[in-house]
């Protein structure tokens, strides 16, 4: 029995290595082939909504990438092959790559409704990966920290962002009528809704690396929609508001270190 679980456990690891192999291959070839002769940046460019942030923001997917990588590598580690904390995510994480690389999939070939399927899969995995692990409740090594905490820290938050800004997309391809409420009130509105989410993140898990990623998000849609007022400084305020508690709770962070 215990032979049979340490095989299940070492193929689980295998299975998340080629899960991410598989996530960055396919994210990469979208825009290197590309697939179906256009990029996703030209895809989305044709939606005419306002929560979308300007280019320089997507750099965050490397960043991303970086977080899934040192994630994939560390876990397959001889000395965390026994890790039954890491053993909590279970196939959550496979099933989010996957989802990732089909909503790649989808959007090249313009199945716009099919894409918010694919992204709400990856969504879910990403909340259960990030409850199952209690990342911003439990104490952790700096490995871990570093290694598996703030790379799904910094991928919800910024498929949070990324879940809004497909259902705009999708609505918008739909030709949604938005039940009268004109579409910069729908993206203020929007604004809001995740601004509160991250609020709500940061009272109860105070997850740095989260909030910054919203904050990064809202900043850039202030520049890109500077020419709908209205919803730049909506998101340029938002941005201050979702920031503000982590720059008051610096001294007391300081503190916190300079006694341990």
């Amino acid at each position: 029995m215990k032979g049979a679980k340490m095989g299940g456990t070492s193929g689980r690891r295998i299975i998340n290595i080629l899960a991410t192999v598989l996530t960055i291959t396919v994210n990469v070839l979208a825009n290197a082939l590309p697939i179906n002769g256009q990029n996703t940046g030209q895809i989305s460019d044709r939606f005419q909504v306002y929560f979308v942030p300007a280019g320089y923001v997507f750099a965050i997917w490397g960043v991303i990438y970086v977080g899934l990588i040192s994630f994939a590598l560390y876990q397959a580690l001889p000395a965390q092959r026994n890790n039954a904390y890491l053993g909590r995510l279970g196939y959550w994480y496979p099933l989010g790559c996957l989802a990732n690389a089909v909503w790649i999939l989808l959007w090249h070939y313009e199945q716009f409704p099919l894409t918010l399927v694919a992204m709400i899969i990856l969504l879910v995995s990403l909340i259960v990966i990030y409850l199952r692990l209690g990342i911003g409740l439990r104490h952790v090594s700096d490995a871990e920290r570093w290694c598996v905490h703030v790379p799904f820290s910094i991928y919800l938050g910024w498929i949070t962002v990324a879940t809004v800004a497909n259902v705009t997309d999708v609505l918008y391809s739909v030709n949604w009528s938005g039940w009268g409420v004109g579409a910069v009130t729908w993206a203020v509105i929007m604004l809001v809704v995740a601004a509160v989410v991250a609020l709500l993140v940061n009272f109860i898990r105070a997850d740095v690396a989260y909030i910054l990623v919203i904050v990064w998000a809202f900043a850039g849609i202030a520049v890109k929609q500077a020419t709908a007022p209205a919803v730049a400084r909506m998101a340029a305020f938002l941005a201050v508001v979702v920031a503000l508690p982590l720059v008051l709770s610096v001294p007391r962070l300081r503190r916190r270190l300079a006694e341990q």
